[in-house]
C-alpha cells in the first residue's frame, strides 16, 4: 500500500470501563504545561533529555500485561492497521497479549527511542499514546521519519500537558498540608504549542495538528491510580517519591471531592489528547505557490456575493 492510499485519521476508542463513564470536552482555556522536568542526570549527553526511567516503564508495562482483566484498562487505546503490520512495544508482555487480528501482524519487542528499522521502510507510522514516556521526543520523530518511505504518513496521538491536571493540583496541595512540600506525581507532558515545531524540525511537512479532551468520572481517587496502573501508566520519572503517605492519599481524596467533585458523587480524571499528523516530502505532493504568484486581489472577495450590473463604489 502506497503512503498516497494511507491517508486516514487516527481514531481514539472509548469503550465505558468498570471505571466509571466516558464524556468528551472541548478544548479549554487553560494553559498548556511544557514538557518540563529534571531527571536524574538531568541532561545527558548532545543535551537529551533523561526524564523517565525506561526500565521502570517496562515493569510497569509488564506488570499490566499480566493482570487477567487488562483489557478492560484499554479505553484509551485503539490500533489502527493496514495491509501489513508491523507491532513494536518495549514489554514483551504486552506483544504477548495483542489482540488478535486478521492482518498478518509481525511483533518486534523494540524501545521507543531506538527504532530498528531501515530506513525507507514503511508507508505508515502509527504511535497511540505512547510517545509520552520519551525521553527524546525530537530524536524519536527524526527516527519515524527516516524509517518512513517518501510519501509516507505518520499518525500519533499522545497525552498532553492538562493531562490529570485534577489527580495534581489535589496530590500537591495534600502533601503540602501534610509534609511541608511536595513531589511530582504525575509526569511532564508535552504541551500542544510545541507539537508543530518539534514535527516541522523533524523534517514532516503538511502538518495537521489537534487537541481532544476526554473525561472519565470515577467514583474516587483510588479509582483513578488504580486504572492508571493497570494501564501501565503509572509516573517512572527519575525524581519519582517512591512512597505516597495513606494519610496524604486520604486528604488528597477529600481535596479531589470537594475542588472537582459531580453532584452525584464521582469525580473527574481529563485525559488531554494530542493528535497529530505528517508526510514525509515526496515531489508529488503539493506545493504552496511561489510569493506574488496570485492573480486575485483579497480585497475583490468582497465583491465576489453582489448581483451582477451592481455598481457600487
Amino acid at each position: 500500500m502506497s503512503g498516497r492510499l494511507c491517508r486516514r485519521l487516527l481514531r481514539l476508542g472509548c469503550p465505558a470501563s468498570s471505571a466509571g463513564s466516558w464524556s468528551r470536552l472541548s478544548g479549554t482555556g487553560r494553559p498548556g504545561a511544557g514538557r518540563s522536568g529534571t531527571g536524574r542526570s538531568g541532561l545527558s549527553g548532545g543535551g537529551r533529555m533523561n526524564v523517565f526511567s525506561r526500565e521502570m516503564k517496562q515493569r510497569q508495562k509488564d506488570w499490566a500485561a499480566q493482570l487477567q482483566d487488562s483489557q478492560q484498562y484499554d479505553y484509551l487505546r485503539e490500533e489502527e492497521v493496514v495491509e501489513r503490520f508491523c507491532l513494536t512495544d518495549v514489554s514483551q508482555q504486552s506483544l504477548r497479549r495483542r489482540r488478535p487480528s486478521e492482518i498478518p501482524t509481525h511483533c518486534v519487542l523494540a524501545d521507543e527511542e531506538f527504532l530498528p528499522f531501515k530506513e525507507n521502510t514503511f508507508d505508515l507510522v502509527v504511535s497511540s499514546l505512547a510517545l509520552h514516556w520519551i525521553n527524546d521526543l525530537p530524536g524519536a520523530l527524526r527516527q519515524i521519519h527516516q524509517v518512513l518511505k517518501p510519501d509516507g504518513v505518520f499518525i500519533g496521538a499522545m497525552v498532553g500537558g492538562e493531562t490529570l491536571y485534577e489527580l495534581r493540583c489535589s496530590l500537591q496541595l495534600a502533601e503540602t498540608e501534610r509534609e511541608g512540600g511536595f513531589s511530582p506525581h504525575i509526569s511532564p507532558y508535552t504541551a500542544v504549542t510545541d507539537l508543530g515545531n518539534l514535527l516541522g524540525q523533524a523534517g514532516f511537512n503538511m502538518l495537521t495538528v489537534d487537541i481532544d479532551d476526554i473525561q472519565v468520572h470515577y467514583p474516587g481517587i483510588m479509582e483513578v491510580m488504580t486504572d492508571l496502573q493497570g494501564m501501565g501508566e503509572s509516573n517512572c520519572a527519575w525524581n519519582r517519591k517512591s512512597l505516597l503517605h495513606r494519610d496524604t492519599i486520604l486528604a488528597a481524596a477529600a481535596i479531589y471531592k470537594e475542588m472537582y467533585g459531580s453532584e452525584d458523587g464521582s469525580i473527574p480524571a481529563t485525559f488531554e489528547i494530542l493528535y497529530m499528523i505528517g508526510w514525509k516530502p515526496h515531489e508529488s505532493q503539493a506545493k504552496p505557490a511561489k510569493r506574488g504568484s496570485a492573480t486575485v486581489s483579497f480585497g475583490d472577495l468582497s465583491k465576489i456575493s453582489r448581483p451582477s450590473g451592481t455598481d457600487q463604489p
